[in-house]
């Protein structure tokens, strides 16, 4: 069994009530978190937009990165989430306005990066509010 750490964010409609909704969801599929973040409000980064509700949530899982990410981009959908990812010419993702974002941080002390998956995220290290979550934690 791993630690999984999962950040959500979200900046449409009842922002607390969609983190709450999605962590309720995570936890029918993981069960009792080992860990939670309290809940921020950060700046959108990367696009101008409503600030975000953020949070960190800490599972043991041992399923296979693939399938937790299969498993959070279904309760995405299933929240109302219909934005595929996309991506400017110079490569850089181009950001959206979104009901819930479910982001895998790190797993345990695993390394990957395939065209779907990179753990650990890409942005941990560059995004100031994932260091503060991580240290509320």
């Amino acid at each position: 069994m791993r630690e999984l750490y999962l950040l959500l964010g979200t900046n449409l409609g009842d922002r607390q009530a969609n983190i709450n909704e999605a962590l309720m969801r995570l936890n029918k599929v993981f069960g009792t978190p080992v860990k939670q973040s309290p809940v921020i409000e950060t700046e959108a980064c990367g696009f101008v937009a409503p600030p975000f509700l953020n949070a960190i949530v800490v599972y043991k899982s041992a399923r296979r990165p693939e399938t937790v990410l299969k498993i959070c981009k279904q309760i995405e959908r299933d929240m109302g989430r219909t934005d595929a990812p996309e991506y400017a010419p110079d490569g850089s993702r181009i950001y959206h306005n979104r009901i819930i974002d479910i982001d895998i941080l790190t797993y345990g002390k695993l390394q990957m990066a395939t065209p779907e998956l990179r753990i650990p995220h890409p942005q941990v290290e560059s995004r100031a509010f994932v260091k503060e979550l991580l240290s509320l934690i």
